[in-house]
């Protein structure tokens, strides 16, 4: 079967591996930026407010599991490339700048991130089962080192993301069939 924009899949090229990890890459990136500001303002821990551990280790999971996420996304997408939609050229050259600009700064945001808990001198246990190894040790210095890492990227992260779903909606109004490759399952 092929669809208006001379494709044969019947999404329009991604396969629906590809488009469930763009979404749940989509919603966690959100959730990770809200817990962040929310969690942020919660009181500093102490012996009484113990409460902080929760959303922290909550934020580290899903940060964590949005770097397998970004894998199998990179694995389908490479393995399956979807076809070439009639672009012009400076349009594929900004969208695959896009592209890869997010998927460094995922990454990069989410390792800093994981080496700055890693030299806080708090554990990560992934989704509450399995005690992460830390790569440091407790170091103030190295942990606001890696945090300002994390801090810079993760505003990188947001401006590109708005880039990105800036070209979404432009070409949602243009109804050229790009937004509708990522809304069909």
């Amino acid at each position: 079967m092929t669809d208006r924009n001379g494709t044969t899949n019947g999404n329009g090229g991604y396969r629906r591996t590809a488009v469930v990890m763009h979404w749940l890459i989509a919603v966690s990136i959100f959730f990770l930026f809200a817990s962040s500001w929310w969690m942020l303002a919660l009181p500093l821990p102490s012996a009484v407010f113990r409460f902080r551990e929760f959303p922290f280790q909550l934020h580290k999971n899903v940060g964590i599991t949005l770097v397998v996420l970004l894998g199998i996304l990179l694995y389908v997408r490479l393995r399956h490339r979807p076809p070439e939609l009639p672009l012009s050229s400076w349009m594929k050259r900004v969208a695959t700048i896009d592209h890869v600009a997010l998927y460094v700064l995922i990454l990069a945001t989410c390792i800093s991130g994981y080496l700055s808990s890693s030299f806080s001198g708090w554990g990560t246990t992934l989704w509450w089962t399995i005690d992460l190894p830390n790569w440091g040790y407790e170091d103030e210095d190295l942990n606001i080192f890696f945090s300002d890492i994390h801090l810079w990227t993760c505003w990188a992260l947001l401006a590109v993301v708005a880039v990105h779903i800036g070209g979404a909606v432009y070409h949602a109004f243009k109804d050229d069939g790009i937004v509708r490759r990522m809304l069909r399952f």
